[in-house]
């Protein structure tokens, strides 16, 4: 599946000009996460919910 620009959203942790720039955007069943600043274009990670879920949990612990 090809995600358009305006799938993506920009992480509120992201800054137009720091070096962290990450983006999530959904699709029926998969979050895809990507790194915008350094490979816009370039691949994405796919998770199911609840691994994103678990992975939010996991990184909010921290």
């Amino acid at each position: 599946m090809t995600l358009k620009p305006s799938d993506w959203i920009k992480s509120s942790y992201s800054t137009a000009d720091g070096p962290s720039c990450v983006e999530v955007a959904t699709t029926p069943g998969t979050i895809h996460v990507r790194d915008s600043k350094t490979a816009p274009q370039g691949p994405a990670l796919a998770f199911t919910p609840d691994a994103w879920s678990r992975f939010l949990s996991y990184a909010s612990a921290r």
